[in-house]
């Protein structure tokens, strides 16, 4: 993994760099003045750590299925004389950003922040697709979910805490909430280098961590699932808040957050890695995303790929 941890140091955003084959972590570095025991702001991988915790409430029976329509937790703002589109979206479209929902993300993002009530914000977009059809992103979304476990199981953060974080062995931060006092759905979590590697690997354990099983391995099995597909990006396939594509040659899921907060995890080769990058706005970020793709893919997924065909072959 050396020529993994020099790709790592030419990439000037990157903090940390985690790589965990068969259940041993093989590189751990970090970078910048980084250092292990700092929280990073995951950003969007957030989404990912709240498709987790519907996983679990629907293993608990605190939500039906994925197929139950979000107009039951949101009667008054959902009511029978709301638009019936509305009022057909399911958790499942809210996992999948299959809602229909006009986005609160991108340009919108400034706006429905500053909004009085983020949930109403929301949900009184116009509806722009069917609920089912075409993806489209928005964090919109994934604060309702947070909505609806603020419902069923207190408030979020204590919520994820409980039956997320202390199973994984760790204490997970608060962060920010929305004007009602409901924590973001969606981003700003915070989670240290190897709590991400923590979460990554109970998902490629299928949902066990610890001798525990978190989460059940059919919610692991259905989230890896493609269900959808980015409009920006074709190749860029979508499941329950997991992103997939093919790194390497071989399918791969990751939680994504802005800036390259990363969660890898690649089953056919028993392996998860993370990273943390700077989340400062600047005209190199795309370029710093492609590099942490392309040192994936070039120091760390083709060498233990090959590493992996050659111990087959022996």
């Amino acid at each position: 993994m050396t020529g993994a941890e020099q790709a790592g140091e030419g990439l000037p955003r990157l903090k940390s760099l985690l790589v965990n084959w068969h259940g041993e972590t093989i590189l751990e570095h970090y970078y910048h003045g980084a250092r292990a025991s700092r929280a990073a702001n995951i950003k969007s991988a957030s989404k990912t750590v709240m498709s987790a915790l519907v996983g679990i409430a629907v293993d608990r029976g605190l939500i039906e299925s994925v197929d139950t329509p979000i107009s039951e937790f949101f009667p008054k703002l959902l009511g029978a004389s709301a638009d019936e589109k509305k009022r057909a979206i399911t958790v499942g479209d809210l996992l999948t950003m299959r809602s229909g929902l006009e986005t609160t993300s991108n340009r919108n993002y400034g706006s429905w922040v500053a909004s009085s009530n983020w949930v109403r914000n929301a949900l009184e977009r116009p509806i722009i697709r069917d609920p089912g059809a075409r993806m489209i992103y928005s964090t919109g979304n994934t604060h309702l979910l947070s909505a609806i476990i603020t419902k069923i199981g207190g408030n979020t953060w204590k919520f994820a805490d409980e039956v997320l974080a202390e199973p994984l062995g760790f204490d997970l931060p608060r962060w920010p909430k929305d004007p009602q006092g409901i924590y973001f759905g969606g981003n700003d979590m915070e989670f240290t280098p190897r709590q991400m590697q923590a979460f990554g690997e109970m998902y490629l354990n299928g949902g066990r961590s610890n001798g525990k099983q978190v989460i059940s391995e059919s919610w692991v099995r259905e989230s890896f699932v493609p269900r959808t597909r980015s409009t920006r990006d074709p190749t860029r396939l979508y499941g329950y808040c997991w992103w997939i594509r093919e790194l390497g040659g071989l399918r791969t899921f990751y939680a994504w957050g802005y800036g390259g907060q990363f969660i890898f995890v690649v089953p056919t080769l028993d392996l998860v890695v993370v990273t943390t990058s700077s989340t400062a706005t600047g005209r190199d970020r795309r370029g710093h995303l492609n590099g942490i793709y392309d040192l994936l893919e070039d120091h760390i997924i083709r060498p233990i790929s090959s590493a992996t065909n050659q111990q087959l072959a022996d």
